[in-house]
């Protein structure tokens, strides 16, 4: 019992906090947080309390993000970007010295360049289901 309690609460807020950082870098973030809401609530009633405000604005946003073709485009344009760049980073090419940067990139290898790859193709597969789920709300609206 208490080893579950412990277990959930380390994965819950693991979950927090990596939707925090992926609001600020690439990723889902809203998702991040809504899950991690969502595992925390089965122990604590503060985190029952805050999943369906969060999973509202969550559902508006991808609401927002499917509403026209521009912004799908857009989307879909910067997922395939983030793979790109997570292709880039993974081969590690030498770069020009520009200020504190070069000659590698920072961070540079397959550790870094497939976890950019990994958030380019979750966006993706986001899109798709936001457009099979919020298209047509969007459209109405």
């Amino acid at each position: 019992m208490r080893l579950r309690k412990t277990g959930i609460t380390i994965l819950g807020w693991i979950l927090l906090l990596l939707g925090v950082a992926a609001i600020i870098l690439p990723g889902p973030g809203l998702l991040l947080l809504l899950l991690g809401l969502v595992v925390l609530s089965q122990e604590y009633e503060w985190a029952e309390r805050r999943v369906e405000p969060v999973k509202k604005k969550a559902f508006d946003v991808a609401r927002q993000g499917v509403s026209s073709y521009p912004r799908i485009a857009g989307s879909a344009l910067m997922a395939a970007a983030l793979v790109a760049a997570g292709v880039l980073w993974g081969l590690d090419p030498p770069i020009p010295i520009v200020g504190p940067l070069g000659p590698r990139l920072p961070f540079s290898g397959w550790t870094t360049g497939s976890s950019i790859i990994v958030s380019g193709l979750i966006a993706m597969a986001l899109l798709v289901y936001s457009i099979k789920r919020f298209r047509a709300e969007a459209v109405r609206e």
